[in-house]
């Protein structure tokens, strides 16, 4: 299976959120939602 750079960079978002919660919990969640959120927009 191929990746965009968009959906390989959501899966490193979500890991790095993973990894750094609780500490890092507001920043990486909206990082992650604005990835995704672009991805679901696009016709």
């Amino acid at each position: 299976m191929k990746l965009s750079k968009q959906e390989e960079e959501l899966i490193a978002a979500i890991r790095n959120y993973r990894k750094g919660y609780p500490d890092s919990y507001p920043n990486l969640l909206w990082y992650a939602q604005q990835i995704f959120d672009e991805l679901t927009d696009m016709p």
